[in-house]
């Protein structure tokens, strides 16, 4: 049985506030098993049948929105794919020892080369980012609201929803799924 991880985006943010026992019930009716929560902020663990990741996105936002009377766009990685997120870290060690902050977008497809090339673009002394396949990453220099940038001007320069992370929530979520 296929393991994931679902991030959910807009989960107890701007008034949008569901409690992870809520969240886990969820989950259990729409037919997943093994469902626990990492922090609040709308990262589900669970084992789905046969199917494709696609298909259990799709079967999760309806219920979600069934549900919780809003939408929540899901973005599904299998212990492999984290593995590969938190391997894949393109910034230096010390580069991030000194960030305030590192962040990693998932998104539900990678960026076409127009938007990885305006995403390159924003670049700045104080935020790097960096595109592996769905994930951007963001290594931010200084406190997030001194940056230029947001998870909003991110999406809106790629023309793709995401859900950002804190590398150190990534992590750990990385390390209970591969367990």
């Amino acid at each position: 049985m296929p393991r994931y991880v679902g991030f959910l985006r807009a989960v107890n943010v701007g008034g949008r506030v569901v409690k992870m026992e809520r969240l886990r019930q969820l989950f259990e009716e729409t037919g997943f098993t093994g469902v626990s929560t990492h922090l609040a902020s709308g990262n589900v663990l669970f084992t789905a049948g046969r199917g494709r990741s696609t298909t259990h996105e799709a079967k999760i936002e309806r219920a979600l929105r069934a549900g919780l009377g809003w939408e929540a766009v899901t973005f599904l990685r299998t212990p492999a794919e984290m593995a590969a997120v938190v391997e894949q870290l393109p910034f230096a060690a010390e580069e991030v020892a000194t960030a305030h902050a590192v962040y990693i977008g998932f998104l539900k497809s990678a960026p076409t080369p127009e938007a990885h090339a305006l995403l390159h673009g924003l670049r700045t002394p104080t935020d790097a980012l960096e595109v592996h396949g769905r994930e951007v990453y963001w290594l931010c220099r200084v406190r997030s609201a001194a940056s230029e940038l947001s998870g909003a001007s991110l999406e809106r320069a790629m023309g793709l929803v995401a859900t950002f992370r804190n590398v150190t929530t990534v992590r750990a979520v990385a390390a209970k799924l591969a367990r």
